[in-house]
């Protein structure tokens, strides 16, 4: 991982930079990947809500847009070199790998809010992590991102209501 790089009159000590930093790369990683499921779901999508999940697919790739921008400067904020390169996101992603022969919206809702349900869950932890290493700006980050994407899951998932079986919680 790459810490601390570039010299900053940031308060917040060096080793506790460092470690954001790197928390911070991996979340990044995540919103990259999940930015570009949103973009696969939003050109593959076929079927009767067509035009419904088609936009709704942009919207969340807009968003995880923004999520990447609000990341990757932190990082550099913090001394350290936002890690966004395809073979980054490839190796780093804990996101689960978007199924490319899909093409029914019931298989995309499924599909996009299983990444959305993984990403939230990552952006959580890092809330906490971040918050114990003192880094207040980097938490309210997380925690922005955190209430973004329960709002897209949210909105994925009204899209399932009676079509896709959530595991272990029966119907949506």
């Amino acid at each position: 991982m790459a810490s601390v790089t570039h010299p900053t009159l940031n308060d917040i000590p060096e080793s506790a930079r460092g470690q954001v930093i790197d928390l911070l790369n991996q979340r990044l990683a995540d919103a990259i990947d999940l930015q570009l499921q949103a973009k696969q779901a939003h050109w593959n999508v076929k079927g009767p809500h067509f035009i419904a999940l088609h936009k709704l697919f942009d919207e969340i790739h807009g968003a995880a847009d923004e999520y990447v921008d609000l990341l990757a400067e932190r990082v550099v904020q913090l001394g350290g070199i936002a890690e966004g390169t395809s073979a980054i996101v490839a190796e780093r992603s804990e996101l689960p790998q978007y199924p490319i022969n899909i093409s029914t919206g019931e298989e995309h809702v499924w599909a996009l809010s299983n990444a959305l349900a993984s990403f939230g869950e990552r952006m959580r932890r890092a809330i906490d992590e971040t918050d114990e290493l003192g880094d207040t700006d980097a938490t309210d980050i997380c925690t922005e991102i955190s209430r973004g994407v329960d709002k897209w899951l949210w909105f994925v998932e009204a899209h399932a209501e009676g079509v896709v079986h959530l595991p272990g919680k029966g119907a949506a």
